[in-house]
């Protein structure tokens, strides 16, 4: 399994960014792929998430209505596009991803790690990518 974040940089406040994630070495209706950043002195959180194959999406509430998640199964790609970006949007941002389901005999279970974005439940991360946002 790997993943390849790529798309930061510096962009001014109110401006917009478009983050990629390209996954590889698994299938991306058993897996979400979720979006984390970590600020200087801040602890890690999740900011985004997609599974089901793109049918499921989660955000956390600082970037709700802001950003958005999306992928593009044909090309193993999961996008997060930022609007209306703040200071506070400043950090590191990886892409992680950990198996959402698996079949258990007949049944399928299903762990929906966009629920909660914990950061132990995604197995395989991706390097970062460093996003400014400034004035």
């Amino acid at each position: 399994v790997q993943l390849q974040a790529s798309g930061g940089g510096s962009v001014q406040i109110g401006g917009s960014l478009r983050l990629s994630c390209v996954a590889a070495g698994f299938t991306s209706d058993d897996y979400a792929i979720a979006w984390f950043r970590q600020a200087p002195g801040k602890e890690r959180e999740g900011v985004s998430c997609i599974s089901n194959g793109g049918e499921r999406t989660s955000y956390s509430d600082s970037v709700k209505g802001r950003f958005t998640i999306s992928s593009d199964n044909a090309r193993n790609t999961v996008y997060l596009q930022m609007n209306s970006v703040k200071p506070e949007d400043t950090a590191v941002y990886s892409c992680a991803t950990g198996r959402d389901r698996l079949m258990d005999g007949n049944k399928i279970v299903i762990f929906d790690l966009c629920a909660e974005m914990i950061t132990h439940e995604f197995r395989y991360w991706g390097q970062g990518t460093l996003v400014t946002v400034s004035s």
